[in-house]
């Protein structure tokens, strides 16, 4: 499994958290403009991220 296809299924599991971890990987872009993007609070953005970091890192050894 790899990051690609890890994100498109988080993207189905939750494709706001998807698109956090999209947004700030391969776009660069901190919490607050995240926020700004996608029109949800700084924290809602905070928890996302690190939702979706955790949930990717136990996907991706998983499948190790």
């Amino acid at each position: 499994l790899d990051v690609d296809e890890a994100l498109e299924k988080l993207a189905v599991l939750d494709s706001r958290k998807a698109h956090v971890v999209e947004l700030r990987y391969f776009g660069g872009l901190n919490q607050d403009e995240i926020a700004e993007v996608l029109k949800i609070s700084t924290v809602t953005v905070r928890r996302d991220w690190v939702f979706a970091r955790a949930w990717l890192y136990t996907e991706l050894h998983s499948a190790a």
